[in-house]
């Protein structure tokens, strides 16, 4: 069964923004550290300084609240923002910033702890599971596919499947440390160790996707588009 995100709530007194940042923190916080069934609402309002109809008037209910938190905490690390890059910047910098902004989230000390959370409870709650999988990484890949849809349309990269593509960047981001860590093999990489990865891999996709001469030829011969629809270069 697919995941249905929750119907927004109905007209009412508007919402405050600092108190629905503060339950979506409590949230990120306590849910990792104690696991999704060890964290009730009045934990999270508790550990928000709201009340329980506080976190009520928000979240319609735990599992909304937990879908919010997940997104929340992946667009803290890799906004949307990134996918969408002003001007006339580079794909290869386009690919890095994506890349580190990646690397950053799954590297952050409580994305770890929560994908470990989500691989304890693998087989046991598949509801819960699905949610996690369209907060995060589905949104990701969707918004790492139209990028590289993108690229393809103004000729930066050359993707026959953008979305098998998607799942190969990210993989190759993560690489085999993503799984040492995850175990406790090793500490979480410095921002030097990520850097040199980060750099290998972008150069490599790159490489992969980089047009022929007779493509790119080809594509300056096409009419060029409105500037606002212009975002990546070669």
């Amino acid at each position: 069964m697919n995941f249905l995100p929750p119907r927004p709530p109905a007209p009412g007194r508007p919402k405050d923004p600092e108190k629905r940042a503060a339950i979506l923190e409590a949230a990120m916080a306590l849910f990792p550290a104690r696991g999704y069934d060890g964290v009730s609402m009045d934990a999270i309002a508790q550990q928000a300084g709201v009340s329980k109809l506080t976190v009520y008037s928000h979240f319609a209910d735990k599992e909304s609240l937990f879908s919010a938190a997940v997104t929340e905490c992946c667009e803290q690390q890799l906004p949307h923002r990134v996918f969408e890059p002003a001007g006339e910047l580079p794909v290869h910098e386009a690919l890095i910033a994506i890349a580190q902004g990646f690397m950053d989230l799954i590297m952050d000390e409580r994305a770890v702890t929560l994908h470990r959370m989500m691989i304890a409870q693998a087989g046991q709650n598949s509801r819960l599971t699905e949610i996690f999988f369209a907060a995060g990484p589905r949104r990701t890949l969707q918004d790492m596919e139209t990028f590289l849809r993108q690229a393809n349309a103004d000729g930066s990269l050359r993707v026959p499947k953008p979305d098998h593509a998607a799942e190969h960047f990210f993989c190759l981001v993560k690489g085999i440390r993503h799984m040492r860590v995850l175990v406790g093999l090793c500490p979480i990489p410095d921002s030097e160790e990520r850097k040199a990865h980060i750099d290998e891999v972008v150069e490599l996709f790159v490489r992969a996707y980089r047009p022929s001469e007779r493509q790119q030829v080809s594509s300056r011969a096409k009419p060029l588009m409105p500037a606002r629809d212009r975002r990546l270069r070669p």
